[in-house]
């Protein structure tokens, strides 16, 4: 845990330290000669960097509100999934996380949203550092007086996104399903694979696009399942299916297996979790059409928002996907996703898995998701009782 995050442990207060946010000049890049800036936030005099930020994207940030922090609390939570989500890494049926409440001096309160899911790459650190970050934007967002994906892209406020649906495992969705789901406005379904085997998945596959109806289209999530030699199979028996694309399909993610993949389909191959693993070679010679970014995975936001800028820049599409977060998690995520790639269809529509939530549900109407219109996050919390199964379980 970040040696800030300690003074505000589990269940914990702060009241007297001070937690700020700073950018800080850090000299000049030394390719572009533009000014360099870096996020730094401050408890009691210490200090830790969380991003540093070039180019186009320090601009955007000069002259950020300072928010003095006056107490911060920690609220665990436990929500319980309506229904098992399976994915080929294995099956949640209980959302342990925490949220960050932080107060200001001028009576405003900021959100941040640590739920851990390593399976997927968000251990502890970097969801507490997601949730810290967060809360602190928050406060900046609501005294430049900012809807948050106005405050992150400097563009007009946006009202709502375009999101997929969420219908979890190809092997237990039914046409019925597809169809309610199209009906209700997504034009994009998302379907987890690689969790029965190739031949099952292939017919599944192969009798839902039978039924599904004109105009609706498949998102692929393999999560990592599958050897070169499977994705090809899968590939070439689907092909002609109507996928829109095909996340993470390979267990051993390598840049040449990939492009050869690519270079074989209509649809897109998108990077998820492999994201880091693939390193800096992703964007100088990227060997997929897409990428997903879940912003808890990276620790930050900010720094979500420079890795979706540098993909834009080499002509790769970005998407923002939820880690199964509380809505406070989502609503961050869904304005990350208004400020880096307003016209894509994200994944973010999984506020309907969860039996009960963390604060007022995020809103989707024919396929797109509301935006608060107030400043900062707009993040209602649900109160005392949103944390109390966490002491009950």
């Amino acid at each position: 845990m970040p040696r800030h995050a300690e003074t505000i442990a589990n269940g914990a207060t702060h009241d007297q330290g001070r937690l700020q946010c700073r950018h800080r000049r850090t000299g000049r890049h030394p390719g572009t000669g533009r000014q360099r800036h870096r996020l730094v936030l401050h408890v009691g005099g210490r200090s830790r960097r969380t991003q540093r930020l070039a180019g186009k994207t320090s601009a955007r940030f000069r002259g950020v509100p300072q928010a003095a922090v006056t107490k911060a609390d920690w609220l665990p939570y436990a929500l319980p999934l309506n229904e098992p989500w399976q994915t080929s890494c294995g099956t949640t049926v209980l959302r342990r996380g925490r949220l960050l409440r932080l107060r200001s001096n001028d009576g405003r309160c900021g959100w941040g949203d640590c739920a851990p899911l390593p399976a997927f790459g968000i251990d502890e650190t970097r969801a507490t550092a997601f949730a810290e970050e967060c809360a602190q934007l928050d406060l900046s967002a609501q005294r430049a007086g900012l809807p948050f994906n106005a405050w992150l892209g400097g563009n007009p406020p946006l009202a709502s996104i375009a999101v997929n649906a969420s219908l979890g495992s190809l092997l237990t969705v039914s046409s019925a399903g597809l169809t309610a789901a199209y009906a209700d406005g997504f034009q994009v379904i998302k379907l987890k694979v690689g969790v029965g085997t190739l031949g099952e998945e292939i017919a599944s596959l192969q009798d839902l696009a039978d039924t599904l109806p004109v105009g609706c289209r498949l998102r692929l999530d393999a999560n990592g399942a599958w050897s070169s030699a499977e994705a090809l199979a899968f590939f070439t028996a689907c092909r002609d299916l109507p996928i829109e694309a095909c996340e993470e399909p390979l267990r051993e993610p390598d840049p040449r297996d990939l492009a050869r993949l690519q270079d074989g389909i209509p649809f897109a191959i998108a990077i998820d979790e492999s994201l880091e693993r693939l390193g800096k070679d992703l964007f100088r010679h990227p060997p997929v059409r897409r990428i997903v970014i879940k912003p808890a995975r990276q620790g930050s936001l900010l720094a979500s928002m420079e890795i979706a800028l540098r993909a834009r820049a080499v002509g790769m599409e970005v998407i923002v996907s939820s880690g199964l977060e509380s809505s406070c998690g989502l609503l961050a995520g869904a304005h990350l996703a208004a400020a880096v790639a307003p016209q894509a269809v994200h994944g973010l529509a999984t506020a309907s898995w969860f039996a009960c939530d963390t604060g007022e549900a995020v809103t989707i109407d024919n396929g797109r998701l509301i935006l608060p219109g107030e400043t900062g996050i707009g993040f209602r919390w649900a109160g005392e009782a949103a944390t109390a199964f966490a002491g009950e379980r």
